[in-house]
């Protein structure tokens, strides 16, 4: 199965950028999506953005126009900019994979803390 692991989190000021990295251990089967997700403290998992391996993205209305997912294929990465970022982003941020037919993901990351704060 494959391994994810992800890089990039750390501490921020509000309205700056940071970009993640989620690096795949094998090659990502064209019948995958690749996501981004994340969990704060007392509140449900929500999606970030997924991207299929043919290019199609999807983001939750609250990072819409702000972040930026993208994957490299031939290096088996995933990657997730983040711009104007603001203090309710502060939280973990899982890299994951999913069957592009099924809802849920099925392979996940150990997770990068990203903190916005002044």
């Amino acid at each position: 199965q494959v391994k994810l692991v992800e890089s990039g989190g750390g501490l921020v000021q509000p309205g700056g950028s940071l970009t993640l990295s989620c690096a795949a251990s094998e090659s990502i089967s064209r019948t995958y999506v690749m996501g981004w997700y994340r969990q704060a403290p007392g509140k449900q998992r929500e999606l970030v953005a997924d991207i299929t391996m043919g290019g199609l993205t999807k983001y939750g209305d609250s990072v819409k126009g702000r972040f930026t997912i993208s994957r490299d294929i031939a290096k088996n990465i995933l990657y997730l900019q983040m711009n104007s970022l603001k203090a309710e982003d502060t939280t973990v941020y899982s890299c994951s994979v999913r069957e592009r037919i099924l809802p849920n993901p099925h392979v996940w990351g150990q997770g990068t803390q990203v903190t916005v704060s002044s």
